[in-house]
């Protein structure tokens, strides 16, 4: 990999995210396309050579063959009030919506009612709770939550503890979906399992997670520029079924995606092109990092992944 990739020449980037704050990374070129090292703050240093190798494999063995020429899109919604939330729905022209709950009971009730409003009763609603609670307030929050919307597709991330999980799971009819890892059995744990290429070491890892997984699966870019998001088209474009519209509109996400506007991974009428290469970066030069502590974190990082 690394007499294909120079990695010395990878630069560090910084780009506004949508809902606040700032999403950053590294960039890095190989012989077939661009790839995102970007994994979050806490990733523990053992599993940061996945995030390389997703990071690497377009650049070097390229996308897995795509079964399909396009994939549904779901637009995040964050802790918005319910107009903001409302009109950041309607903008995005998807039919899927997941929403952040977990934090007042009240606001949540009301942002799911805003995003009701704009999807209509055909749309698609799910709620990620991000592990806020335990068994018993995660059963009783998402029957409110449920009646709340209209319907839920499902709940993700109820609970953190497996024992939980199970518990919630036989005590609600709302499917639960549950981030898959190559170590974790999420059977009679999940009803669905989240695919993440970069947690998972690339589209091709991914596949085999899925596959082992026996349950079905919706994908995710999470906080990611189009460079990086692309790992999770080419997944969502390989799977042998896609039976959910998949969160990876790096657009709807970050407020400044370092890529020409025509390769923008922003849906259109809900829907993503499957395209065979990841964007090329174009990062001016408020996007390209020049502190040195950042550069020099950055780098101990990278090589660190290297090193696993």
């Amino acid at each position: 990999m690394q007499t294909l990739i120079d990695l010395d020449a990878a630069v560090v980037f910084a780009v506004p995210l949508r809902d606040g704050g700032t999403h950053e990374g590294m960039m890095l070129e190989g012989p077939q396309g661009w790839g995102e090292f970007s994994p979050p703050a806490d990733c523990p240093d053992e599993l940061l050579g996945r995030w390389l190798t997703a990071a690497t494999e377009v650049g070097t063995v390229g996308w897995p063959d795509a079964v399909r020429g396009r994939v549904p899109v779901a637009v995040r919604v964050g802790a918005l009030g319910p107009e903001r939330a409302h009109a950041h729905v309607r903008e995005s022209g998807c039919r899927t919506a997941t929403v952040q709950v977990g934090g007042a009971m009240g606001e949540d009730i009301d942002r799911l009612a805003a995003v009701r409003a704009a999807l209509g009763p055909d749309g698609n609603i799910r709620c990620d709770a991000w592990e806020r609670w335990d068994a018993e307030s995660a059963v009783s929050a998402i029957r409110t939550l449920d009646r709340a919307a209209g319907g839920l597709e499902f709940v993700t991330r109820p609970c953190v503890d497996h024992d939980e999980l199970r518990a919630v799971r036989r005590r609600t009819d709302v499917p639960i979906a549950v981030h898959a890892a190559p170590e974790v059995e999420l059977r009679g744990v999940a009803d669905i399992a989240i695919l993440h290429g970069g947690v998972l070491g690339g589209a091709r890892r991914a596949l085999r997670v899925a596959e082992i997984s026996g349950l079905p699966c919706v994908v995710t870019s999470g906080e990611q520029t189009s460079v990086g998001a692309a790992v999770g088209v080419a997944l969502a474009g390989a799977l042998p079924t896609l039976p959910f519209a998949c969160e990876l509109g790096a657009g709807l996400v970050v407020a400044a995606d370092p890529v020409a506007a025509s390769r923008s991974l922003v849906p259109v009428e809900g829907f993503l092109p499957v395209a065979p290469m990841s964007p090329a970066p174009q990062l001016p030069a408020e996007y390209t990092v020049t502190d040195p502590e950042r550069i020099r974190w950055w780098r101990r990082r990278l090589q660190n992944a290297i090193a696993q």
